[in-house]
């Protein structure tokens, strides 16, 4: 259980990042778009044969933090509760309740474009959570074994 704890941990830290890249993607191919002299609309997104390159990116950006992300974070929260990892708990609630802020930022940073600061920057919040719940599962591994074998000599 701790290292599927620490694969779930791994894994929003990754995702995290994928999102980053989509975003990238996304916003770099609609502005080469716009260079190119072409207008960018919301009908012309909804057109599927318009070709915007990096409109994948966008969507992606979404899927993976609408729906990924908080999957993989809620199921961080079970695995804590088996993996026994000091802290593990703590960590794990702190990710969900993070990413929790982080859709409600996305979803007002529609209607308040400034607050979308607050949405990129939390990211960074959720990377270091991510990263730390990960380390504090390495360590609990390199523990156990250690106080295995101190047991197995008494």
């Amino acid at each position: 259980m701790k290292s599927t704890y620490r694969v779930l941990a791994y894994l929003v830290l990754l995702l995290v990042m994928v999102q980053a890249a989509d975003l990238a993607f996304g916003f770099f191919g609609m502005g080469t778009w716009v260079e190119s002299g072409h207008s960018l609309t919301k009908s012309t997104l909804e057109d599927n044969r318009s070709g915007v390159p990096g409109e994948a990116g966008l969507a992606l950006h979404s899927i993976i933090g609408q729906f990924l992300i908080p999957l993989t974070s809620l199921a961080l929260v079970v695995v804590s509760v088996f993996a026994h990892i000091e802290g593990g708990g703590r960590w794990a609630a702190l990710i969900l309740c993070d990413v929790v802020v982080q859709v409600l930022l996305a979803f007002v940073s529609f209607g308040v474009p400034v607050i979308g600061v607050l949405h990129g920057l939390n990211a960074f919040l959720l990377l270091w959570l991510a990263m730390t719940a990960a380390r504090a599962a390495t360590g609990s591994m390199r523990r156990e074994p250690a106080a295995q074998a101190a047991s197995a000599a008494v």
